[in-house]
């Protein structure tokens, strides 16, 4: 309550045009839903953020862009953060919860090439930029003959430099072109039976501490349940793996009815050996979601996919963190 007896909430996002957008939606809901508070927002800048001469699978930090978020909160200089929701790690700080998970956006991959060539009709050798590992693979698996280079920045930045013809294509999150306004601009939209999204893309999280009944009440509107089930079989089959958005695994599930169907890959970085699975069954609550997650992360184990995580993880350590640069992100 602020002295002039009308409630305040504070809410905390990182500073690019993608999540200022995202807070918006959050902040127009918010605001629907609870008559008479004001929102305030208060930027915040991540390690993410400042880094961007370094490829993300380097850095080697889970929180990239979460971190200084989840600071804010445990000082009380926020009440509630907005995420990506593939941004968040899967274990989460004790005394913070994610309050609520927005209807999901398309979760697909997009490609943009300047000469509107889809990705099979690129010509062996194209350049094609994502700073993913994810989508490196993938995309290897699909030409292993195109050339993959690491693209960081924020993503107005990354379609100015594809359309001066620094790379042949480059791929992006579908949800995050069309939330910017960048529809149009796409050659291809990459469907999952080609490319996998990463664990949660597409959607939105808010994240605030734990107990905190007057956020808690006023967040509850904004939760989708069926997104909050499909994400969490997706991030079960994470925690499973022991991996963070900067490892070659993508998963995808669908909630039908009362089950939700998973599809999950762990791959390469050269895009083969490549495995895939499936698993289907009943989700009621997250936990149960989370388990279908695990077992499914159990079989890619099983197919081999432990022998990749191993020698990916020994790889990619981290670097020193360089000196704080501008902003960016990674969508």
């Amino acid at each position: 309550m602020n002295p002039f007896g009308h409630e305040v909430v504070r809410l905390g996002t990182r500073g690019s045009r993608l999540a200022l957008r995202q807070a918006d939606e959050v902040m127009s809901r918010l605001a629907a839903a609870n008559p008479g508070v004001e929102i305030q927002r208060v930027i915040v800048k991540t390690i993410g953020d400042k880094i961007l001469d370094t490829p993300l699978s380097k850095i080697g930090d889970k929180g990239l862009f979460t971190k200084e978020l989840d600071i804010a909160l445990h000082r009380e200089k926020i009440d509630l953060a907005v995420h990506s929701l593939k941004d968040l790690p899967t274990l989460l700080p004790d005394d913070l919860t994610v309050g609520a998970v927005l209807e999901r956006e398309a979760p697909n991959d997009a490609l943009i090439s300047a000469s509107r060539k889809r990705l099979m009709d690129l010509h062996a050798g194209a350049r094609i930029g994502t700073s993913s590992l994810r989508r490196r693979s993938q995309l290897l698996a699909l030409r292993p003959d195109v050339t993959i280079v690491d693209l960081r920045g924020n993503v107005p930045t990354r379609l100015e430099r594809a359309e001066k013809g620094e790379f042949d294509a480059i791929v992006l999150a579908l949800a995050g072109l069309t939330r910017l306004g960048f529809a149009s601009r796409i050659t291809e939209v990459l469907a999952p039976d080609k490319v996998l999204p990463a664990v949660g893309q597409g959607a939105i999280a808010v994240q605030h501490r734990v107990g905190d009944a007057r956020v808690t009440a006023m967040t509850a509107a904004l939760d989708h349940r069926p997104t909050r089930l499909a994400v969490s079989a997706e991030r079960g089959l994470l925690r499973r793996l022991e991996g963070g958005c900067q490892v070659p695994i993508g998963a995808l599930a669908r909630v039908e009815g009362k089950k939700i169907v998973l599809d999950g890959i762990v791959a390469d970085l050269d895009g083969a050996p490549l495995y895939r699975a499936r698993l289907e069954g009943d989700a009621i609550t997250e936990s149960t979601a989370a388990a279908i997650g695990a077992a499914l992360a159990e079989t890619l184990l099983g197919m081999g996919a432990r022998e990749i995580l191993d020698r990916i993880f020994a790889s990619t350590r981290s670097v020193p963190v360089p000196s704080p640069g501008g902003g960016g992100e990674d969508e």
